[in-house]
């Protein structure tokens, strides 16, 4: 276990686990064919990505803010929820990494006292984060959980093979860093979130993160502890709903610092190999006080095979 990113843990790169994806996996493809229901269209064009924030860190590799182009492409607008992954599931038989391994990480205080007792390992550093047997997609905070009042939030508890599988089964692929920042923004040039320059524009929350004393009180005032139904708040301007917090979203391309510094600026897919896969968007776990990374043009990491309880996904198609 190990704790590189403070806002979702990754596996252990020398544990051995389940056997690696397939090397076209790891390859961009486009995906043109298949429906588009509940998915909006983002006009192809330039755009400037990246971010000059007070807050950016250094290691984020968030700047420089640049001019990008891009293809139009279809993008869903919500997130993949438990329902939508039982289909594939059901579908295909398909068993996530989290189940092969046999567990997976669960946020603290989502955990009971017995199950707490019963915790060997935490994340060095970001002991809140604990190791839990049985943690799975159907059971996101171990034995005894479950999604059945959750049809409508966000899967969790999926690595970046697990997304990609899914985008597969339904005819759609995973987004480009790139595609995934412009349909956030929803047409705003440079704005500090998807929907402006104030976090909680006229008082009102606008998404789903923490709010309290991180990591030990939560006071839900934006109507959450955990997950939030995928279509919560307001949508950006391009209809897509919570691109800032509630879950991280996994993104096609490969983490680097600084290979965006002077890669491409056309339609750009990420390096060409790496060891951890981006996520972007935030969580509900994000506080100013240690990751505000619920900001547009933030960004993280975690390894492909990593799976959590503040991590999804939503899906693209080109046109």
């Amino acid at each position: 276990m190990n704790g590189d990113s403070c806002c979702a843990p990754g596996r252990d790169p020398r544990n051995a686990g389940s056997a690696p994806a397939p090397v076209e996996a790891h390859l961009f493809r486009r995906v043109s064919r298949g429906a588009t229901t509940g998915m909006r269209p983002i006009p192809g064009g330039e755009f400037l990505m990246g971010a000059a924030d007070p807050d950016s860190r250094a290691a984020d590799g968030e700047g420089p803010v640049r001019a990008v182009r891009l293809q139009p492409f279809y993008i869903d607008a919500a997130c993949v929820t438990n329902a939508q992954f039982n289909e594939f599931v059901n579908a295909t038989r398909y068993r996530t990494e989290a189940e092969n391994f046999g567990w997976s990480f669960v946020f603290h205080l989502f955990l009971t006292r017995e199950q707490l007792a019963r915790v060997t390992q935490r994340v060095a550093g970001s002991e809140w984060w604990c190791r839990v047997d049985g943690a799975t997609w159907r059971h996101p905070e171990g034995p005894g959980s479950t999604i059945k009042q959750r049809w409508d939030h966000p899967v969790v508890q999926v690595s970046w093979h697990d997304a990609a599988a899914y985008a597969a089964w339904a005819g759609k692929r995973l987004p480009t860093e790139a595609e995934w920042e412009c349909a956030a923004r929803g047409g705003l040039v440079q704005q500090r979130f998807a929907w402006g320059q104030e976090l909680t524009p006229g008082g009102r929350h606008a998404c789903n993160i923490w709010q309290g004393v991180f990591p030990i009180e939560n006071t839900a005032a934006d109507g959450y502890v955990g997950t939030a139904p995928v279509k919560s708040f307001k949508p950006n301007g391009y209809g897509l709903h919570n691109v800032a917090g509630n879950v991280w979203e996994w993104c096609h391309d490969w983490f680097s610092v600084d290979f965006h510094v002077d890669g491409p600026r056309t339609d750009p897919v990420g390096p060409p190999d790496g060891s951890r896969r981006v996520t972007r968007g935030g969580s509900y776990l994000c506080h100013e006080s240690y990751c505000n990374r619920y900001r547009v043009g933030a960004r993280t990491f975690n390894t492909p095979d990593s799976a959590t309880g503040n991590t999804g996904l939503r899906c693209v198609r080109d046109v």
